[in-house]
C-alpha cells in the first residue's frame, strides 16, 4: 500500500508552507487510508449439523403454514390480540432491551472514534513576575512579563496491524447482539403473556366445573338427606356425601389463587399496575388452535432469532481476537502541533508568533509480564465460548421444535380422547342420579360416578390448556412469525472488509 503524493505536488506544497507541517496534517488525513491494511480473519470452523427435515414433521408439506409475522390474530381472541399490542407498547423487558441498544450503538461510536485523527484547541495567557537583577537606591524591583499562547494540537494512531479497525468491527456485531437480544425478549413477553391468559382461562374454566360439581353434590346431599329422613338412608351415607361436598368447597379458593394471581402477572407484562387491571377472560373451548407448520430445518437458522444473535456474538468474538493478535504488533503514532505565542497581545498573531511541531512515534511492546499473550489468549477462550454456544442454540432450536411439535400433536389426540371420556362420565352420573331417585341404585354407586365425572372433567380442562401452551411453544420455537422469503443464515459470521489497497 502506498499513499505518496506526486512529485511536483509535493515541492509546490513545501514551497507555499514551508512545509513540514503540512506534510504532518496530510500524514494524519492519509492515516485512515492506511488503517487495516492487514486485517486478516479468525473465523472458525462451524461443523453444524443440521437435518433435512424434522422427525416429528408428519407428511404435509413443510411450508403450507408458515408462521404469520401477527401469529397470535391465529387464536381468534380480540383480548389477546388487545393485550399482546399493548405488551409490544408498555412491557419494561422489551423498554430496557431497547435501552440497551442506545448503549451499543454509542458503544460503536467510541470504538470507531480512533479510526480517526484527533485535535485539540487550546488557548493560555500567563503573567508572569520574576525578580530584577539589579537595584536601584537599595530597592529591589520585579519584572512582569505576559506570555499569551493560541495553539492546535493533532495526533492519529496508524491502525496498520488493523487492531482498531477489528474493535470497530466487534462493537458493530455487538450492537447486532443487542437487536437480536430486543427481538428474543419480545418473542419471549409475547409468548408469555399467551401463556398466561390460556392459564387464567383454564382456571375461569376449572372454577366453572368445580362450581358445578359442587352444586350437584349439594343435590345429591340433599336427596340423601330426604331418604335419611325416610328411613332408607344411613347417617353413615349422609357424612359421606358431606364430606365430598366439602372437598367440593375446599378445592375453590386454590383455583382463586391461580386465577388472581395470573392475572396480576398479565398485568405487569402489559406495564399495567394490578389493581387497575382486569381480564374478562372465557373459555378456553373459545380459542383456536392456528394451523401452523415448522418449515425446513435449515430456514430456522434465519429466523430464530436467538440462534441470530448467538451468531453475532461469534463473530464479535472473531474481531476480538484480531484486535487482541494486532495488539502484538508496534504502534505508529502521529503529532502535528501549530499555533501563534507571543509576549505581547497586539502581535499574537504576526508572522514571527506562529511555531510548529512535528512528531512521529514507533511503540513497540517488549515485556510486559505476558499480558498481552494472556490477553490473546482469553479472546480465544471467549471466542470457542461463542463457537460452541452458538453450536448448542441450532442443536436446541430443532430440539425445541421437535419436542412443540411432538406435545402439540399428542395433546390434541388427547384432548379428543378426554372429551369422549367426559361424555361418558357424564351421562354415567345422569343415570346413577336418576336411579337414586329411583331407589334402584345404592349410593355407593352413585358417589364413583360422580367422582369419575369430576376427574375427568378437571383432567380434559388441563389437556386444552396442554394443547394452547404447546401451540405457543411451537411459535416460540419457530422463533415467532416468518417473514416471507427471508434468506437463510450463512452459517458464517459476515465478513468485514478492509479497505483497498
Amino acid at each position: 500500500m502506498t499513499g505518496k503524493l506526486p512529485e511536483k505536488a509535493l515541492r509546490d506544497f513545501r514551497a507555499r508552507s514551508g512545509g513540514g507541517l503540512r506534510l504532518a496534517m496530510a500524514a494524519l488525513l492519509l492515516g485512515p487510508a492506511l488503517s487495516g491494511c492487514i486485517l486478516g480473519s479468525e473465523r472458525p470452523e462451524l461443523n453444524l449439523e443440521v437435518p433435512a427435515a424434522y422427525h416429528e414433521g408428519g407428511h404435509k408439506a413443510p411450508d403450507a403454514h408458515l408462521p404469520a409475522l401477527d401469529w397470535w390474530h391465529g387464536f381468534r381472541s380480540g383480548e389477546l390480540t388487545s393485550l399482546m399490542d399493548t405488551a409490544q407498547i408498555g412491557n419494561l423487558d422489551i423498554a430496557v432491551a431497547m435501552a440497551q441498544i442506545v448503549q451499543a450503538d454509542a458503544q460503536v461510536g467510541i470504538a470507531g472514534a480512533p479510526l480517526l485523527p484527533s485535535a485539540t484547541g487550546a488557548a493560555t495567557a500567563e503573567q508572569m513576575r520574576t525578580p530584577a537583577s539589579g537595584a536601584s537606591g537599595g530597592t529591589v524591583f520585579a519584572r512582569t512579563s505576559p506570555l499569551y499562547n493560541l495553539n492546535l494540537t493533532a495526533s492519529y494512531i496508524i491502525d496498520f496491524w488493523g487492531k482498531n479497525r477489528a474493535l470497530l468491527y466487534s462493537a458493530e456485531e455487538s450492537a447486532t447482539v443487542s437487536r437480536y437480544n430486543r427481538e428474543v425478549v419480545t418473542l419471549t413477553t409475547m409468548v408469555t403473556v399467551a401463556n398466561t391468559y390460556f392459564q387464567i382461562l383454564a382456571a375461569q374454566d376449572e372454577l366453572r366445573i368445580a362450581r358445578r360439581n359442587l352444586a350437584a353434590a349439594e343435590r345429591i346431599l340433599a336427596l340423601i338427606k330426604q331418604q335419611f329422613a325416610g328411613g332408607t338412608a344411613s347417617q353413615l351415607d349422609v357424612s359421606q356425601q358431606e364430606a365430598l361436598v366439602s372437598t367440593e368447597r375446599a378445592a375453590i379458593p386454590p383455583l382463586e389463587i391461580t386465577l388472581r394471581q395470573n392475572i396480576a402477572a398479565l398485568a405487569v407484562l402489559v406495564g399495567r399496575a394490578p389493581a387497575n387491571f382486569t381480564v374478562n377472560g372465557g373459555m378456553l373451548t373459545q380459542i383456536a388452535v392456528p394451523p401452523v407448520t415448522p418449515g425446513m430445518p435449515s430456514e430456522l437458522l434465519y429466523q430464530r432469532p436467538d440462534i441470530r444473535q448467538a451468531e453475532a456474538l461469534l463473530a464479535a468474538s472473531n474481531f476480538s481476537v484480531e484486535a487482541a493478535r494486532a495488539a502484538l504488533f508496534p504502534q505508529i503514532q502521529l503529532t502535528a502541533q501549530t499555533g501563534v505565542q507571543s509576549a505581547a497581545l497586539a502581535s499574537l498573531f504576526g508572522p514571527g508568533a506562529w511555531f510548529y511541531t512535528l512528531s512521529a512515534g514507533l511503540t513497540q511492546p517488549l515485556f510486559d509480564g505476558f499480558l498481552l499473550e494472556s490477553q490473546l489468549k482469553q479472546a480465544k477462550g471467549v471466542q470457542l465460548q461463542n463457537l460452541q454456544a452458538y453450536r448448542k442454540a441450532v442443536l436446541s432450536a430443532f430440539s425445541d421444535v421437535e419436542k412443540a411439535l411432538v406435545a402439540l400433536a399428542q395433546s390434541t389426540r388427547q384432548e379428543r380422547l378426554q372429551t369422549e371420556a367426559v361424555a361418558a362420565s357424564r351421562k354415567a352420573f345422569e343415570v346413577s342420579e336418576t336411579q337414586l331417585r329411583a331407589g334402584t341404585v345404592n349410593l355407593v354407586t352413585v358417589l364413583l360416578t360422580q367422582q369419575t365425572l369430576l376427574t375427568a372433567e378437571n383432567t380434559l380442562a388441563q389437556v386444552r390448556l396442554t394443547k394452547l401452551l404447546a401451540a405457543s411453544s411451537l411459535f416460540q420455537a419457530l422463533g415467532g412469525g416468518w417473514t416471507p422469503g427471508g434468506q437463510l443464515s450463512s452459517l458464517q459470521p459476515q465478513e468485514k472488509q478492509a479497505p483497498p489497497r
